[in-house]
Protein backbone atom coordinates (compact mmCIF):
# COMPACT_ATOMS: atom_id res chain seq x y z
CA UNK A 1 0.00 0.00 0.00
CA UNK A 2 1.38 3.14 -1.00
CA UNK A 3 -0.12 6.44 -0.32
CA UNK A 4 0.71 9.80 -2.87
CA UNK A 5 -0.15 13.47 -1.99
CA UNK A 6 -2.22 16.30 -4.67
CA UNK A 7 -0.04 19.38 -5.32
CA UNK A 8 -1.59 22.27 -4.68
CA UNK A 9 -2.67 24.31 -8.15
CA UNK A 10 -5.19 26.69 -6.91
CA UNK A 11 -3.77 30.21 -7.16
CA UNK A 12 -5.72 33.20 -7.77
CA UNK A 13 -4.23 36.00 -9.83
CA UNK A 14 -1.16 37.66 -8.04
CA UNK A 15 -0.69 35.31 -4.99
CA UNK A 16 1.56 32.12 -5.81
CA UNK A 17 3.67 31.63 -3.19
CA UNK A 18 6.72 29.65 -4.66
CA UNK A 19 8.33 29.46 -1.18
CA UNK A 20 5.36 27.68 0.00
CA UNK A 21 5.33 25.14 -2.34
CA UNK A 22 8.55 24.70 -2.26
CA UNK A 23 8.39 23.85 1.59
CA UNK A 24 5.23 21.61 0.70
CA UNK A 25 6.76 19.38 -1.68
CA UNK A 26 9.77 19.13 0.44
CA UNK A 27 8.12 18.47 3.32
CA UNK A 28 5.98 15.67 1.56
CA UNK A 29 9.51 14.38 0.67
CA UNK A 30 10.65 14.28 4.11
CA UNK A 31 7.57 12.28 5.10
CA UNK A 32 8.19 10.00 2.17
CA UNK A 33 4.88 10.43 0.26
CA UNK A 34 5.85 7.90 -2.09
CA UNK A 35 4.67 10.61 -5.16
CA UNK A 36 3.61 13.92 -5.46
CA UNK A 37 0.41 14.37 -8.10
CA UNK A 38 -1.48 17.28 -10.46
CA UNK A 39 -4.63 16.77 -12.13
CA UNK A 40 -5.58 19.11 -15.54
CA UNK A 41 -8.57 21.63 -15.70
CA UNK A 42 -7.76 24.10 -18.85
CA UNK A 43 -10.78 25.74 -18.46
CA UNK A 44 -12.91 26.67 -15.61
CA UNK A 45 -13.65 28.93 -13.11
CA UNK A 46 -11.02 28.02 -10.25
CA UNK A 47 -7.86 29.48 -11.05
CA UNK A 48 -6.09 26.05 -11.50
CA UNK A 49 -2.48 26.21 -12.21
CA UNK A 50 -1.04 24.02 -15.47
CA UNK A 51 0.40 20.77 -14.83
CA UNK A 52 3.00 20.86 -16.70
CA UNK A 53 4.66 23.84 -15.42
CA UNK A 54 3.70 22.82 -11.62
CA UNK A 55 5.61 19.26 -12.25
CA UNK A 56 8.47 21.44 -13.51
CA UNK A 57 8.36 23.24 -10.71
CA UNK A 58 7.93 20.08 -8.44
CA UNK A 59 11.31 18.61 -10.39
CA UNK A 60 13.19 21.34 -9.22
CA UNK A 61 12.17 21.35 -5.65
CA UNK A 62 13.05 17.42 -4.71
CA UNK A 63 15.23 14.25 -5.58
CA UNK A 64 13.10 11.52 -4.92
CA UNK A 65 9.55 11.78 -5.26
CA UNK A 66 7.40 10.15 -7.99
CA UNK A 67 5.85 13.45 -9.98
CA UNK A 68 2.42 12.51 -12.04
CA UNK A 69 -0.82 13.71 -13.26
CA UNK A 70 -3.98 12.02 -13.12
CA UNK A 71 -5.10 12.91 -16.14
CA UNK A 72 -3.84 14.92 -19.10
CA UNK A 73 -6.78 15.07 -21.47
CA UNK A 74 -5.15 13.27 -23.61
CA UNK A 75 -7.88 14.45 -26.52
CA UNK A 76 -7.42 18.26 -25.97
CA UNK A 77 -3.64 18.12 -26.71
CA UNK A 78 -1.56 17.22 -29.92
CA UNK A 79 0.13 14.44 -29.24
CA UNK A 80 3.50 15.35 -30.48
CA UNK A 81 3.44 18.80 -28.15
CA UNK A 82 2.21 16.53 -25.64
CA UNK A 83 4.94 13.83 -25.82
CA UNK A 84 7.51 16.68 -26.18
CA UNK A 85 6.45 18.10 -23.14
CA UNK A 86 5.98 14.67 -21.08
CA UNK A 87 9.94 13.53 -22.56
CA UNK A 88 11.26 17.10 -21.11
CA UNK A 89 9.53 16.24 -17.83
CA UNK A 90 10.86 13.04 -17.42
CA UNK A 91 14.54 14.55 -18.12
CA UNK A 92 14.00 17.26 -15.58
CA UNK A 93 13.05 15.03 -13.14
CA UNK A 94 15.67 12.22 -13.94
CA UNK A 95 13.15 9.86 -14.45
CA UNK A 96 10.44 10.39 -11.40
CA UNK A 97 7.36 10.94 -14.16
CA UNK A 98 4.10 9.45 -14.37
CA UNK A 99 1.65 9.95 -16.91
CA UNK A 100 -2.12 9.52 -16.80
CA UNK A 101 -4.06 10.03 -19.79
CA UNK A 102 -7.99 10.08 -19.87
CA UNK A 103 -10.60 11.00 -22.90
CA UNK A 104 -12.40 13.24 -20.80
CA UNK A 105 -16.32 13.32 -21.17
CA UNK A 106 -18.68 14.91 -23.07
CA UNK A 107 -19.40 18.08 -20.51
CA UNK A 108 -16.18 19.49 -21.73
CA UNK A 109 -15.60 22.35 -24.22
CA UNK A 110 -13.88 20.25 -26.96
CA UNK A 111 -14.91 22.88 -29.35
CA UNK A 112 -12.52 24.78 -28.40
CA UNK A 113 -9.89 22.44 -29.09
CA UNK A 114 -11.11 22.22 -32.54
CA UNK A 115 -12.07 18.42 -31.60
CA UNK A 116 -14.99 16.25 -32.77
CA UNK A 117 -16.53 14.95 -29.60
CA UNK A 118 -17.49 11.84 -31.51
CA UNK A 119 -13.99 11.34 -32.35
CA UNK A 120 -12.08 11.56 -28.89
CA UNK A 121 -11.95 7.36 -28.27
CA UNK A 122 -10.17 7.53 -32.00
CA UNK A 123 -8.21 10.35 -30.91
CA UNK A 124 -7.19 9.04 -28.08
CA UNK A 125 -5.85 5.47 -29.23
CA UNK A 126 -4.04 7.63 -32.08
CA UNK A 127 -2.35 10.11 -29.97
CA UNK A 128 -0.57 7.18 -27.65
CA UNK A 129 0.32 5.58 -30.20
CA UNK A 130 2.14 8.45 -31.86
CA UNK A 131 3.47 9.72 -28.73
CA UNK A 132 4.79 5.89 -27.81
CA UNK A 133 6.58 6.25 -31.06
CA UNK A 134 7.67 9.30 -30.88
CA UNK A 135 9.08 8.29 -27.34
CA UNK A 136 11.30 5.11 -28.60
CA UNK A 137 11.98 5.51 -32.17
CA UNK A 138 15.04 7.31 -33.72
CA UNK A 139 12.91 8.34 -36.80
CA UNK A 140 8.52 8.40 -36.90
CA UNK A 141 6.75 7.67 -40.01
CA UNK A 142 2.88 8.01 -39.33
CA UNK A 143 0.13 8.00 -41.57
CA UNK A 144 -2.40 8.41 -39.07
CA UNK A 145 -6.50 10.18 -39.32
CA UNK A 146 -5.83 12.70 -37.27
CA UNK A 147 -1.91 13.05 -37.68
CA UNK A 148 0.68 12.14 -40.53
CA UNK A 149 4.63 12.88 -39.84
CA UNK A 150 7.37 11.62 -42.28
CA UNK A 151 10.49 10.57 -40.85
CA UNK A 152 10.26 12.79 -38.25
CA UNK A 153 12.24 12.77 -34.95
CA UNK A 154 11.92 13.67 -31.73
CA UNK A 155 14.71 14.40 -29.06
CA UNK A 156 15.64 13.88 -26.58
CA UNK A 157 13.53 10.57 -25.15
CA UNK A 158 12.42 10.16 -22.09
CA UNK A 159 14.98 9.68 -19.39
CA UNK A 160 12.67 6.58 -18.29
CA UNK A 161 13.19 3.60 -21.08
CA UNK A 162 10.96 2.91 -23.26
CA UNK A 163 8.90 5.66 -21.60
CA UNK A 164 7.28 6.50 -18.41
CA UNK A 165 4.74 4.84 -16.71
CA UNK A 166 1.60 5.38 -18.40
CA UNK A 167 -2.27 4.84 -16.78
CA UNK A 168 -5.38 5.57 -17.77
CA UNK A 169 -8.50 7.63 -16.02
CA UNK A 170 -11.95 7.14 -16.75
CA UNK A 171 -14.21 4.22 -15.76
CA UNK A 172 -15.91 3.48 -18.83
CA UNK A 173 -15.81 -0.76 -19.06
CA UNK A 174 -14.75 -0.14 -23.07
CA UNK A 175 -11.88 2.35 -21.37
CA UNK A 176 -11.29 -0.47 -19.15
CA UNK A 177 -10.63 -2.83 -21.89
CA UNK A 178 -8.35 -0.47 -23.24
CA UNK A 179 -6.02 -0.21 -19.84
CA UNK A 180 -6.18 -3.94 -19.74
CA UNK A 181 -4.46 -4.09 -22.94
CA UNK A 182 -2.20 -0.61 -23.49
CA UNK A 183 -1.64 1.04 -19.94
CA UNK A 184 0.43 0.01 -17.28
CA UNK A 185 -2.10 1.11 -14.57
CA UNK A 186 -5.38 2.39 -13.93
CA UNK A 187 -6.74 5.51 -11.81
CA UNK A 188 -9.75 5.95 -10.25
CA UNK A 189 -11.35 9.36 -10.66
CA UNK A 190 -11.51 11.67 -7.42
CA UNK A 191 -15.34 11.78 -8.46
CA UNK A 192 -16.12 8.69 -7.92
CA UNK A 193 -17.74 6.99 -5.09
CA UNK A 194 -15.45 3.96 -3.64
CA UNK A 195 -18.48 1.35 -4.44
CA UNK A 196 -18.16 2.39 -8.16
CA UNK A 197 -14.18 2.32 -7.85
CA UNK A 198 -14.84 -1.50 -6.80
CA UNK A 199 -16.68 -2.14 -9.92
CA UNK A 200 -14.50 -0.61 -12.18
CA UNK A 201 -11.76 -2.84 -10.23
CA UNK A 202 -14.09 -5.97 -10.99
CA UNK A 203 -14.04 -5.19 -14.37
CA UNK A 204 -10.47 -4.37 -14.52
CA UNK A 205 -9.43 -7.86 -13.75
CA UNK A 206 -12.30 -9.52 -15.46
CA UNK A 207 -10.48 -7.62 -18.61
CA UNK A 208 -6.88 -8.83 -17.37
CA UNK A 209 -7.94 -12.60 -17.00
CA UNK A 210 -9.35 -12.40 -20.89
CA UNK A 211 -6.47 -11.01 -22.15
CA UNK A 212 -4.25 -12.82 -21.00
CA UNK A 213 -2.14 -10.25 -19.02
CA UNK A 214 -0.57 -11.52 -15.29
CA UNK A 215 -2.80 -8.79 -13.25
CA UNK A 216 0.61 -7.65 -10.84
CA UNK A 217 1.44 -5.99 -14.15
CA UNK A 218 -1.04 -3.77 -13.63
CA UNK A 219 -0.91 -1.17 -11.18
CA UNK A 220 -4.22 0.16 -9.62
CA UNK A 221 -4.16 4.18 -8.02
CA UNK A 222 -7.21 6.03 -6.61
CA UNK A 223 -7.73 9.65 -6.10
CA UNK A 224 -9.16 10.92 -2.99
CA UNK A 225 -10.54 13.85 -2.16
CA UNK A 226 -10.30 14.70 1.80
CA UNK A 227 -10.45 16.23 4.98
CA UNK A 228 -9.48 15.58 8.70
CA UNK A 229 -11.18 17.59 10.64
CA UNK A 230 -12.89 16.95 14.84
CA UNK A 231 -16.13 18.37 13.62
CA UNK A 232 -16.97 15.56 11.30
CA UNK A 233 -20.43 17.80 9.67
CA UNK A 234 -18.15 20.89 9.81
CA UNK A 235 -15.65 19.15 7.25
CA UNK A 236 -18.55 17.32 5.34
CA UNK A 237 -19.52 21.46 4.29
CA UNK A 238 -16.36 22.96 3.98
CA UNK A 239 -15.56 20.01 1.30
CA UNK A 240 -18.88 19.90 -0.47
CA UNK A 241 -18.15 23.25 -1.05
CA UNK A 242 -14.55 23.33 -2.35
CA UNK A 243 -16.03 20.14 -4.73
CA UNK A 244 -18.75 22.37 -5.60
CA UNK A 245 -16.23 24.84 -6.91
CA UNK A 246 -14.32 22.82 -8.68
CA UNK A 247 -16.74 20.74 -10.51
CA UNK A 248 -20.05 23.39 -10.70
CA UNK A 249 -18.92 24.32 -13.90
CA UNK A 250 -19.21 22.01 -15.71
CA UNK A 251 -22.58 21.46 -14.41
CA UNK A 252 -21.78 18.21 -12.13
CA UNK A 253 -24.02 17.68 -8.91
CA UNK A 254 -22.80 17.62 -5.47
CA UNK A 255 -20.06 15.25 -4.79
CA UNK A 256 -19.58 15.80 -1.18
CA UNK A 257 -20.77 11.86 -1.27
CA UNK A 258 -17.49 11.04 -2.99
CA UNK A 259 -15.00 12.47 -0.12
CA UNK A 260 -13.90 11.22 3.06
CA UNK A 261 -14.23 13.41 5.74
CA UNK A 262 -14.34 13.84 9.71
CA UNK A 263 -12.06 12.51 12.61
CA UNK A 264 -8.70 10.93 11.97
CA UNK A 265 -10.92 7.89 12.78
CA UNK A 266 -13.34 8.21 10.14
CA UNK A 267 -11.11 9.16 7.19
CA UNK A 268 -9.29 6.16 8.74
CA UNK A 269 -12.17 3.84 7.56
CA UNK A 270 -12.89 5.46 4.36
CA UNK A 271 -9.27 5.24 3.14
CA UNK A 272 -9.45 1.31 4.21
CA UNK A 273 -12.78 1.01 1.84
CA UNK A 274 -10.95 2.54 -0.92
CA UNK A 275 -7.83 -0.06 -0.57
CA UNK A 276 -10.11 -2.88 0.17
CA UNK A 277 -11.99 -2.16 -3.09
CA UNK A 278 -8.06 -2.12 -4.97
CA UNK A 279 -6.44 0.72 -4.68
CA UNK A 280 -2.81 -0.53 -4.36
CA UNK A 281 -2.24 3.64 -4.01
CA UNK A 282 -4.31 6.27 -2.68
CA UNK A 283 -3.53 9.74 -3.82
CA UNK A 284 -4.60 11.53 -0.61
CA UNK A 285 -5.91 15.53 -2.19
CA UNK A 286 -7.13 17.56 0.50
CA UNK A 287 -8.85 20.34 -0.64
CA UNK A 288 -7.94 23.22 1.60
CA UNK A 289 -5.34 24.22 4.29
CA UNK A 290 -2.87 21.40 2.33
CA UNK A 291 -0.09 21.89 4.22
CA UNK A 292 -1.84 21.60 7.84
CA UNK A 293 -4.18 18.39 5.95
CA UNK A 294 -0.63 16.64 5.12
CA UNK A 295 0.85 16.67 8.20
CA UNK A 296 -2.02 15.26 9.97
CA UNK A 297 -2.70 12.56 7.21
CA UNK A 298 1.21 11.69 7.85
CA UNK A 299 0.78 11.37 11.24
CA UNK A 300 -2.98 10.46 11.93
CA UNK A 301 -4.23 8.56 9.21
CA UNK A 302 -1.72 6.60 7.29
CA UNK A 303 0.07 4.83 10.37
CA UNK A 304 -2.97 3.09 10.79
CA UNK A 305 -4.21 1.39 7.82
CA UNK A 306 -3.03 -1.92 7.12
CA UNK A 307 -0.16 -2.46 5.01
CA UNK A 308 0.91 1.38 4.91
CA UNK A 309 4.40 1.26 3.40
CA UNK A 310 4.48 4.64 3.68
CA UNK A 311 4.22 7.67 4.68
CA UNK A 312 6.92 6.86 7.31
CA UNK A 313 6.40 9.19 10.64
CA UNK A 314 9.49 11.56 11.14
CA UNK A 315 11.20 13.77 13.69
CA UNK A 316 9.88 17.28 13.70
Amino acid sequence: MHFAISIPQHAPDGTFDSAALRTYLRRAEELAFSGAWTGEQTLGTLPHLGPVETLSFAAACTEQLRLGCAVFVATQHNPVQLAKSISTLDQLSAGRLEVGLATGGRNRMFSAFATDPNTIVARFNEGLQLMKALWTDERVTFRGRFWQLEDAAMEPKPFQKPGPPVWFGGGHPAMLRRAALHADGFFGAGSTTTAAFAEQVSVLRHELAVSGRDPATMRVAKRVYLVIDDDAERGRARIGRALNDMYGYFGVPDLAPVAVHGTPGMVIDGLRAVADAGAEMILLNPMFDEAEQMERLAAEVVPHIAGADDPAPVAT
